[in-house]
């Protein structure tokens, strides 16, 4: 996985604070679907009675701070160093660290919810079950994961241009495949056009460790 990470984490370095200033301060008041999917997410977490959440993926911290402000114990990682310093920066009062999807710094069986945000769309389609296994490895019985990601509404992932590196999007049917393949059980799903000029849908899916 080294050699695509390594590029990512350079990418990701190079944009941060350009990218923090395109998202970081809308705090997703353009994406009503996606707020009311983190919203309805929050809720399910704080009702497992287990608040402690990762943003995994967490870049500028935006998101760790609008989970925190609907009542979760969260915490940002990311892969890259400029990304966990401009969150530090920007939400003083929460944790932000850097981390490998793949190696998550987390005990097993202890988090109530994993918040992935667009924030597997780099990793090509070989890999995202290592990840996934990654993250129900951290998630305790009955704990939440949001995973949000570009749909295609074709048979396979299709790889694309990503205006900070390369990505890819996913027919929903089978990344809930993997979900259930790494012992989570998908019980909710949203669809919505965009009206992007790549033509994929944005897809929210929900899912809980067994």
């Amino acid at each position: 996985m080294t050699g695509h990470q390594d590029e990512t984490r350079a990418a990701y370095d190079a944009t941060a604070e350009l990218y923090a200033s395109l998202f970081a301060d809308r705090r997703l008041e353009e994406h009503p679907f996606a707020r009311a999917m983190i919203a309805t997410f929050a809720e399910l977490v704080r009702a497992t009675g287990n608040r402690r959440t990762a943003d995994v993926g967490c870049g500028p911290g935006h998101l760790t701070a609008m989970l925190d402000d609907l009542g979760v114990d969260a915490f940002g990682l990311d892969l890259s160093p400029a990304m966990v310093a401009h969150a530090r920066r920007a939400h003083p009062a929460l944790r932000f660290d850097e981390a490998r999807m793949e190696a998550l710094p987390v005990e097993d069986g202890t988090l109530g919810g994993v918040l992935a945000h667009y924030s597997m769309i780099h990793t090509p389609p070989e890999e995202l079950p290592v990840l996934l296994a990654e993250q129900a490895r951290v998630l305790a019985p009955g704990g939440l994961l949001l995973v949000s990601f570009f749909a295609t509404e074709g048979p396979a992932p299709v790889r694309f241009d990503h205006k900070v590196t390369p990505a890819y999007s996913w027919p929903a049917d089978r990344l809930a495949e993997l979900l259930t393949g790494a012992g989570l059980i998908p019980f909710a799903r949203l669809l919505h056009d965009p009206a992007s000029e790549r033509g994929f849908l944005d897809a929210h899916v929900l899912a809980r460790r067994t």
